[in-house]
């Protein structure tokens, strides 16, 4: 598996917008859905958003669909989560994932953590009211 590696967090106020990114390194052909979950503070990590390779389909958890959007360049081994609309709730450590498969055919699926080869290290999102 490749290592990921996370960038784009910070501190920004309520209805900001950061874009985060992972860069996977290690391979030149990452060919696995992935994904972005978060960690609150005591709380457990759970899923945000997931997207497959080759057909790019997406998966959002309710809380942030029409606020956030995934993407991927695989030519540069990288995926994409811009958050517009940011609210204090989508304060987390954000990871980014790379599943064991290509294609995730349903949200139960792209949620499950057991699911995941590979885990990046987080970046700091913080929301301020």
């Amino acid at each position: 598996q490749a290592q990921l590696v996370e960038s784009g967090g910070g501190l920004v106020q309520t209805g900001g917008s950061l874009r985060l990114s992972c860069v996977a390194s290690g391979r030149t052909d990452i060919t696995a859905a992935m994904a972005w979950f978060r960690q609150a503070p005591g709380k457990e990590r759970v899923f945000v958003s997931a997207i497959n390779w080759g057909d790019e389909a997406t998966y959002y958890t309710d809380s942030v669909k029409g606020r956030f959007t995934i993407s991927r360049d695989n030519t540069k081994n990288t995926v994409y989560l811009q958050m517009n609309r940011l609210k204090p709730e989508d304060t987390a450590l954000y990871y980014c994932a790379e599943h064991w498969e290509r294609r995730l055919r349903s949200m139960e699926a792209a949620a499950r953590t057991d699911g995941y080869a590979a885990w990046g290290q987080g970046t700091q999102v913080s929301v301020s009211s």
